[in-house]
């Protein structure tokens, strides 16, 4: 059973920076996808930043491209969401989630099928 677990949100001011980090185990292969949705209060749920390690692929929202950045380090089975430049436009929940051999549709949560418990990210205007 995979499992994630988030840590690095917080309070941050507009044009600020926060990292998140999403702390992964249980893989059974190296082929997975995982990355970064977040919902906001009457939103759905959308994909933000999503990456397969094994292949490189990579997806990146509109809204938050040239801004947020995803990075692996595959030792500590970790991977991190560094986001700069944040604007209330960005707070929102912000979910890690996982799913074994998948490269394609990267923005879409339903195919993806473990998630972390959800860290909040606030930024103020």
């Amino acid at each position: 059973e995979v499992q994630l677990v988030e840590s690095g949100g917080g309070l941050v001011q507009a044009g600020g920076s926060l990292r998140l980090s999403c702390a992964a185990s249980g893989f059974t292969t190296d082929d997975y996808a995982i990355g970064w949705f977040r919902q906001a209060p009457g939103k759905e749920r959308e994909g933000v930043v999503i990456i397969n390690p094994s292949t490189e692929n990579r997806y990146y929202a509109d809204s938050v491209k040239g801004r947020f950045t995803i990075s692996t380090h595959n030792a500590k089975n970790t991977v991190y969401l560094q986001m700069n430049s944040l604007t209330p436009e960005d707070t929102a929940v912000y979910y890690c989630a996982a799913k074994a051999r998948l490269n394609y549709g990267f923005r879409y949560p339903s195919l993806f099928d473990s998630w972390g418990q959800g860290t909040q990210v606030t930024v103020s205007s």
